[in-house]
């Protein structure tokens, strides 16, 4: 089974190049928009273009990815790991998407708390449109993300942190000298701590379980097969299965 989806997977890539050659090859007036894959996944292609959506979503994200770590490298390393925790979802028929009610009430906290925001007023609908225009987003993108990444973050809740706690000395320990210094680095508005304790103890329970979640998704690369075709974005898994 193994060697037939190796096979496929090839053809795939095969493919994707192919179309990439001829589409250079034709004349024409007007530019050409052309994609390459850059990894793939159990048999899911990831394209360079999704690499580039991802970096457009770390907007959203800032306590997480904080300014100046946004790299190609890490938007796929992101991407695969999402990949890989959405394969296993699907597999054990968990959702994969946030009910309405807790996605409106995540998208509005969102909207208050995001730095970037002071400037655009987002609490309203036309800030919100025009944050959302500045960064390359629009509403139905963001929506489904988000719904998304809520729907990922309760299936680790479930599976990583049962028992795990944030003392407040910890979250301030992280505003103080985390937050604070990258956003006065990027000449961003810096919020006050209550503003974004709830923020900030989220991204720390995420890290508790960072070692945690990196083992459990090394243990899948290893089950499977992670091929990166440009080694500029890391490293593929080894898979002691394939050729036999």
């Amino acid at each position: 089974m193994r060697r037939i989806l190796a096979i496929v997977c090839m053809l795939t890539v095969a493919a994707a190049w192919s179309l990439t050659v001829q589409a250079q090859s034709v004349p024409s007036d007007k530019p050409v928009v052309l994609d390459r894959v850059i990894a793939i996944i159990n048999g899911t292609v990831l394209l360079q273009s999704d690499v580039d959506e991802e970096m457009r979503f770390a907007t959203l994200e800032p306590l997480r990815v904080l300014p100046g770590q946004n790299t190609p490298k890490r938007a796929a390393q992101r991407l695969i790991s999402r990949t890989l925790i959405l394969e296993q979802m699907n597999e054990q028929q968990q959702p994969v998407t946030a009910t309405e009610p807790e996605l409106k009430r995540s998208l509005d906290e969102l909207r208050k708390q995001l730095p970037a925001c002071d400037r655009y007023h987002c609490a309203t609908d036309e800030g919100w449109e025009s944050f959302l225009k500045a960064n390359g987003l629009t509403a139905k993108e963001v929506e489904d993300r988000w719904s998304q990444r809520l729907a990922i973050l309760h299936f680790i809740d479930i599976r990583f942190r049962s028992g795990l706690r944030i003392s407040d000395g910890e979250v301030e320990q992280y505003y103080q000298k985390t937050l604070v210094p990258a956003l006065e680095k990027a000449h961003e508005a810096t919020p006050k701590l209550q503003e974004v304790s709830g923020r900030i103890q989220e991204l720390l329970l995420q890290q508790h379980v960072t070692n945690l979640l990196q083992d459990w998704l090394k243990s899948l690369r290893d089950q499977g097969t992670v091929q990166i075709l440009d080694s500029a974005y890391g490293e593929s898994s080894s898979d002691e299965d394939e050729g036999q």
